[in-house]
């Protein structure tokens, strides 16, 4: 009777599954806070478009979102005005990614947007 020897066939998946692993990790690490920022703009735009109110409503909603969408912006950091019937929205801020302690970076993200 033959015997069949897949230690190759093991070998194989694991350096596979660890290639792709090591693949993935950074661009996820690094992708999740320019999703949240293109995230966070949309809705800074579609707030600032809906709402001609008051400023300091504006801004609190727009903070929620920030909350909900886990940007780090705090609500003293968000500048918003309203100019003859447009409103403009000015935020900053930064996130730190870490990448398993060998690449470390500052992200810098602004949003200035006039609706």
């Amino acid at each position: 009777m033959k015997q069949l020897n897949n230690s190759g066939g093991f070998i194989r998946l694991f350096l596979t599954v660890a290639i792709l692993a090591l693949v993935f990790y950074p661009g996820i690490r690094v992708g999740m806070p320019y999703y949240r920022y293109s995230a966070f703009k949309s809705e800074v735009k579609a707030i600032a478009r809906l709402e001609l109110s008051d400023a300091e409503r504006i801004k609190a909603q727009i903070f929620e979102r920030a909350k909900e969408l886990k940007v780090p912006v705090e609500e003293k950091g968000i500048n918003v005005t309203i100019i003859e019937k447009r409103v403009k929205v000015k935020t900053r801020w930064s996130e730190d990614v870490d990448i398993l302690g060998v690449y470390k970076r500052t992200l810098e993200f602004n949003i200035d947007v006039i609706e």
